[in-house]
């Protein structure tokens, strides 16, 4: 339906609402189940007080004809001016007033002024909304152990796809035995599985960075836990029968696009080692929290990879080929990326799994409080969370006030706060005594050695440098930062 701003404008002489009779059926006229009649609604009225002017905020489903048409008796009365409109949320996606909001041409996409005003309204905080990429709010951190669909961040390098599940044909070929084509409804008549798992952007975290670097503004939002449904990745190969040569498996999906230099279009690709594949749980999900795949997160089927950062989780799957050697596609190789000094040179991988994360989310930077016991609460994450990756052990997390600390163990997105909660993540509160006028906190994540790529990191000093990377662009990597709280009394 097309937007329009209605301007109605009478002389005070013949101002309607001094006739009752007029005035009611003025009313009437505006009531919703007549407006329904013409195809219009009516989103917003206001009568500027003591000018003798109306205003409308009204979607037709036809042409400004048919508005027109609906509001004859107000033109009676006095003069009618229609305006097409649009929301600020269409505006900020087309990147202008003037400007036209662009869709893609290769697959049926959803209207990017929807996608953005359900964000809004789901209460995320957006950060780009064309394509969509918003972030939890820090306090829907510490819900329940599972984020609802609707909080869930979202990241989106391209518009977002609307495809149609009956028609949908998962393809699995490359280097196997028998290629296969599966419809949606057969991958879910497949052995299922059920999984939490916390999915995290590479670049959570990247408004922090000093000094600054390009991309997605994201605070630390970028990370949220769900339970996912689908089929076990091995149940998938194990049908086609995987030939000797294969090295890596790699998933195609929907979402695509021309990226910045190019003039080719390309589709989102990313790849993981044979063994990986295998061994790391990855799921085939086609439903999050017992309910269908959202669309903004990869429905009808998307790829779950634990632990790993969520450029791996590939949405909108429609093909999977095996291959005979390490994939170099632009989100593998040229977009996100690792770079580590080791052995007095610089060595680049793809991102894998999550590094150790850990954050206070209460109380916040630099709020004040009365004299007595203060609550610290947060929340710890990493890829080697769980006794899966952890080889039965399990992180460390530490919050410290002053020179005081307590330890508390953890899997998986951790909170801090109140007793023990399903799934293996602790909940831990720590109540401070101290009367210092200025007290700074810090939180601190550690997991088993070996369980992940990063070395070990001191609270904002460097004593193994890395990188994590965008393109040609670096960032340094801190593990937590301080900040202060002032007590007052």
């Amino acid at each position: 339906m097309a937007l329009f701003i209605v301007r109605h404008q009478h002389a005070p002489e013949r101002c309607p609402a001094r006739d009752p009779d007029m005035g009611a059926m003025l009313l009437n006229h505006l009531s919703r189940p007549n407006v329904k009649q013409y195809g219009v609604r009516i989103q917003g009225e206001a009568v500027v007080q003591g000018e003798h002017t109306l205003y409308l905020i009204v979607e037709a489903a036809a042409d400004e004809h048919q508005l027109r048409r609906f509001m004859q008796p107000f033109e009676q009365a006095g003069s009618l001016d229609i305006f097409p409109a649009s929301t600020c949320a269409r505006v900020v996606a087309s990147g202008g007033c003037g400007a036209d909001l662009s869709m893609s041409d290769a697959v049926p996409v959803v209207d990017p002024e929807e996608a953005c005003q359900d964000a809004l309204e789901a209460e995320l905080v957006v950060h780009r909304a064309h394509p969509l990429n918003c972030e939890t709010s820090i306090p829907a951190l510490l819900g329940g152990v599972v984020m609802p669909n609707a909080h869930f961040y979202v990241r989106n390098h391209f518009q977002i796809p609307n495809l149609d599940a009956d028609a949908l044909r998962l393809s699995v070929g490359g280097l196997v035995d028998r290629p296969l084509s599966l419809s949606l409804s057969e991958v879910r008549n497949m052995k299922s599985q059920t999984l939490v798992v916390t999915l995290e952007c590479a670049g959570n975290g990247r408004s922090l960075f000093d000094p600054a670097r390009e991309g997605e503004r994201w605070d630390l939002g970028a990370v949220s836990t769900a339970e996912w449904t689908g089929v076990p990745l091995t149940e998938v190969l194990d049908q086609t029968g995987v030939q000797a040569g294969a090295q890596e498996v790699l998933f195609t999906g929907a979402d695509g696009g021309t990226i910045d230099g190019g003039s080719t279009p390309i589709r989102f690709e990313r790849s993981l080692p044979l063994d990986q594949a295998c061994d790391a749980e990855v799921l085939l999900a086609y439903a999050m929290n017992g309910e269908t795949l959202p669309l903004r997160h990869g429905y009808p089927l998307r790829v779950i990879v634990p632990g790993w950062y969520a450029v791996a989780s590939v949405k909108w799957l429609t093909d999977i080929q095996l291959i005979d050697r390490p994939f170099e596609g632009h989100y593998q190789t040229e977009k996100s990326w690792y770079e580590w000094e080791r052995d007095g040179g610089l060595v680049r991988e793809p991102v894998t799994l999550q590094q150790v994360r850990a954050l206070i989310t209460e109380p916040a930077p630099n709020d004040e409080t009365g004299r007595g016991p203060l609550a610290i609460r947060g929340v710890a994450w990493s890829g080697a969370g769980g006794d899966r990756a952890c080889g039965g052990q399990r992180r460390r997390r530490e919050l410290a006030g002053g020179a005081s600390r307590q330890r508390a163990q953890a899997s998986q997105l951790a909170v801090v706060g109140v007793d023990h909660a399903p799934g293996g993540r602790r909940r831990h509160r720590r109540a401070s005594q101290d009367h210092h006028t200025r007290t700074c906190l810090r939180s601190r994540g550690s997991q088993p050695a070996g369980a992940c790529r990063m070395e070990p990191v001191r609270l904002r000093q460097q004593r193994h440098p890395q990188r994590i990377g965008q393109g040609d662009l670096e960032c340094r990597w801190y593990q937590a930062a301080p900040w202060a709280v002032v007590l007052r009394g």
